[in-house]
């Protein structure tokens, strides 16, 4: 599943770097990632009352907040592809280690597996 999405991630931003002529170069992946960490936290800020609403409604900030989040995850997993980094197995060494644990449920699932980031 992570595979699957990352390579749908791929496929997006390979295009929105060709269409605004954008090299994604090693550094390019890193800094993306802290972009849109910083996206993310003027979204929580402006819905936390912590920046500027901007005229924004509390259902707009909210779904800036959706969208800024799912940027990071899918720039999150560009970074690992592109570093061949398998998440699946990070994932289960660093955080679903317990036999019979999420890592187990996430693989019944479909959702893990050794092709898995």
């Amino acid at each position: 599943m992570l595979r699957r999405l990352a390579d749908q991630f791929e496929t997006s931003s390979a295009a929105h770097v060709a269409a605004n002529g954008i090299e994604r170069d090693a550094d390019w992946f890193l800094l993306k990632l802290q972009e849109e960490m910083g996206e993310l936290t003027q979204a929580w800020n402006r819905l936390t009352g912590r920046g500027r609403a901007k005229g924004r409604s509390p259902e707009g900030m909210r779904r800036d907040l959706a969208d800024e989040t799912a940027d990071l995850l899918g720039h999150l997993l560009l970074f690992a592809r592109r570093n061949d980094i398998d998440l699946a197995a990070a994932i289960e060494r660093k955080w679903l280690f317990q036999p019979g644990g999420a890592a187990e449920e996430l693989r019944h699932a479909g959702c893990m597996n050794q092709s898995s980031l």
